[in-house]
């Protein structure tokens, strides 16, 4: 080591022995009474303000801590320092000395360590899982000890040892200046040695910037160099002043100004980020809305035109029937009116005078029923060649498939062309021209020898000159009887999957039935079928001609709540099954006899306006799972997520028991029963009847109802 570098090593023992002894002065003024009792006076320092090296060894890791610590302080000021140090609770710290635990009241001195002493203590945790105990820095980082001795000279020729604890900071030291060896390359610095960073002083405002977090370095010269002069205006020489500037001193902020102008600058920030943040709240609630109301719009403007298609839909039926349902509503607007026309007549006429008035109505109903009987037939005639038509081009068309690939495929057969050819032949029959020279010679029967006297009597008319007006009747004839040549299986076997009755007389056993009406045996196809799988007593036929003599329905609304309940459910469930099962007459059934034709909220009348959702809808549709409700109000029902929270008691109560009317009658049907729950069904118990329940159809008809039911 160089003399110089020993003369500074002495000049900072000095210095920490001044500081020292600072400390200590410090800290005797912090002695509790027992500490003071037992100082003893010598020389200029007592004994128990004498420091000594406390070497702790970590339990069980072994690592080993020096402290220099005061012989007259306790153990328990001893655990509070290490405490701070391991940064560990002091509670749970134990300190043993030779294998036994010491007493926090205990000091160095009680426990025998001499001043300028050492004793080698352990210690452990009591919690070692919580808070066990690390040295802050791995002990290959040390390589220099905590505490060394330095001999300092007092006097002349006297020497005093003095313990000195070194300090390690944890921030890395700043180069403030210094030298370093030539042979060994220590580096020796001037300051920042052992001297910790200057704090800087709390101003009482709480600042997140850059400019408060990022310190800088500037070097600015205070001395104006050898060489810079200043110049001003003098005896013989003149300097200008146009560039000079006239500053003039402010006024002066002080810090609580400023800050307090910086806060309201923040303030007013805040409160126009917050304006600028709700109005764009306000801004998206504003659309939000817009784009609700213009889809209730919507909504509303769709069920309007809907109703109004619907109403003109109505009304062209009204004016120009053209088919089955539409001379169903003209005969049902026959008997609301006879009906009306009745009941004003028995309100206003007595005697003679209501007899002749009924006549009158009377007579009037059958001029109506004879006009739309008349233009019932006109339709048909109408309609009859396009009936055909499409018949002949069903049984001509050729087979249809779609192969694996996606492609449809067409396969002619010798039954398909030949009753193309027929489809052909007729219609040159039917056409009007001059020459009837084209004859069947393929089959001989008495058909075929009809059909052709027939035409052999059109060309030797046409032959003498007889007006085309006289031969339609004659054509009719002959038209009426090729297509019954077409019609028959022997002649053009295609036509045999047309046809509704079989012609093998072994297909006919066991699906014949009897009408009630007309006492005629006809086939399964002449019956209206139904959801129950049994057939009505009554014809098609006789079903009809007693709706128009007597009943008077119009099932158009009732067919139309079908067609959009199975719409609605085909969407939320592809394999719905029950609303395919029910029939018009059934869906009559559900809204008339169990809702009363009425919406269960509003209680609205208008079939045109009615639908059927569900009850619950996480459940598929059902007759004991539904309800009846207007358009505008099934997007609101399906809204609900718990009926039995979202409706009154007494409403769910009531509509339970149209579902329990509902259940007990599709119960005896066989194809539905299967559908119905396990738990309702074993409710029912013995109520479920064998009998089936019919429906009130008109002012003679009784309900058959059970009195349970009702």
């Amino acid at each position: 080591m160089t003399p110089s570098s020993e003369s500074f090593s002495k000049q900072k023992m000095l210095e920490l022995q001044r500081e020292e002894a600072v400390e200590e002065a410090e800290t005797q003024a912090d002695l509790p009474d027992d500490v003071e009792q037992l100082k003893e006076p010598q020389g200029k320092e007592s004994v128990g303000n004498s420091t000594a090296t406390v070497k702790l060894v970590l339990v069980p890791e072994g690592h080993v801590m020096t402290v220099a610590f005061a012989i007259g302080l306790r153990i328990q000021e001893l655990k509070q320092h290490l405490a701070s140090e391991l940064r560990v609770p002091a509670e749970v710290l134990q300190i043993s000395l030779d294998g036994r635990a010491v007493e926090e009241q205990q000091s160095l001195m009680e426990l025998g360590v001499r001043p300028h002493g050492s004793t080698r203590m352990e210690m452990s945790s009591a919690d070692p899982d919580a808070h066990p105990l690390r040295p802050l820095r791995p002990p290959e980082h040390d390589n220099m000890p905590d505490v060394i001795t330095v001999r300092v000279p007092t006097d002349e020729g006297v020497f005093q040892e003095v313990v000195v604890e070194i300090e390690r900071p944890r921030q890395q030291k700043t180069f403030l200046g210094g030298y370093r060896h030539r042979l060994t390359g220590a580096e020796y610095h001037h300051a920042a040695v052992q001297t910790l960073p200057k704090k800087r002083p709390d101003r009482g405002v709480v600042v997140f910037s850059r400019d408060t977090q990022t310190a800088e370095m500037k070097s600015e010269a205070q001395q104006c160099p050898v060489d810079a002069s200043t110049q001003m205006t003098g005896i013989g020489c003149y300097v200008s002043c146009m560039n000079d500037k006239l500053v003039a001193p402010g006024n002066y902020i002080t810090a609580d100004e400023y800050h307090d102008r910086r806060l309201r600058a923040a303030i007013r920030l805040q409160a126009f980020a917050r304006r600028w943040l709700a109005q764009q709240e306000v801004d998206r609630l504003r659309r939000d809305r817009d784009r609700r109301m213009a889809w209730l719009e919507l909504q509303e403007r769709r069920r309007r035109e809907e109703k109004e298609e619907q109403l003109r839909d109505r009304r062209q039926r009204w004016m120009n029937p053209q088919r089955r349902e539409d001379f169903n509503l003209l005969y049902h607007a026959l008997e609301k009116w006879r009906r009306e026309e009745e009941e004003r007549i028995n309100s206003s006429l007595r005697g003679a005078e209501r007899k002749a008035a009924l006549c009158k109505l009377l007579e009037q109903e059958t001029q109506l029923i004879a006009t739309i009987g008349r233009h019932r037939i006109a339709v048909q005639n109408n309609n009859y060649d396009k009936t055909v038509r499409n018949f002949l081009d069903k049984s001509a068309a050729p087979h249809r498939w779609r192969a694996a690939d996606g492609r449809l495929i067409e396969k002619d057969s010798e039954h398909t062309i030949r009753a193309r050819e027929l489809r052909d032949l007729y219609n040159n029959v039917n056409l009007s021209a001059d020459s009837r020279e084209r004859r069947l010679h393929e089959h001989k029967c008495q058909l075929t020898q009809d059909i052709m006297d027939l035409a052999d009597r059109e060309v030797d008319l046409m032959t003498r000159g007889v007006k085309a007006a006289s031969l339609e009747g004659l054509r009719k004839r002959i038209s009426t009887l090729f297509l019954q040549y077409i019609k028959t299986p022997a002649f053009n076997p295609e036509v045999a999957k047309l046809l509704k009755v079989p012609q093998n007389p072994s297909q006919l056993k066991g699906d014949m039935f009897l009408c009630r009406s007309c006492h005629r045996y006809l086939h399964s196809v002449d019956f209206n079928p139904s959801a129950s799988g049994r057939l009505s007593g009554q014809c098609r036929d006789c079903t009809r001609l007693d709706n128009i003599a007597r009943t008077r329905d119009d099932f158009s609304c009732y067919k139309n709540i079908l067609r959009r309940l199975r719409a609605d459910e085909t969407q939320l469930n592809e394999d719905a099954k029950i609303p395919f099962l029910l029939q018009v007459e059934d869906v009559k059934y559900l809204v008339e006899v169990v809702w009363a034709s009425r919406s269960a909220l509003n209680a609205s009348s208008d079939l045109y306006n009615l639908v059927f959702v569900r009850w619950e809808r996480r459940k598929d549709w059902s007759p004991w799972n539904c309800i009846l409700l207007s358009k505008e109000e099934t997007s609101a029902h399906l809204e609900v997520e718990d009926v039995l929270k979202a409706y009154e008691a007494t409403f769910v109560r009531r509509i339970e028991q149209k579902h329990m009317l509902a259940r007990r009658h599709f119960s005896q049907i066989s194809v539905m029963a299967e559908y119905l729950d396990s738990q309702p069904t074993a409710a029912l118990g013995n109520q479920l009847v064998s009998k089936p329940i019919a429906m009130a159809t008109g002012k003679d008809a009784t309900d058959t109802t059970p009195d349970s039911a009702h």
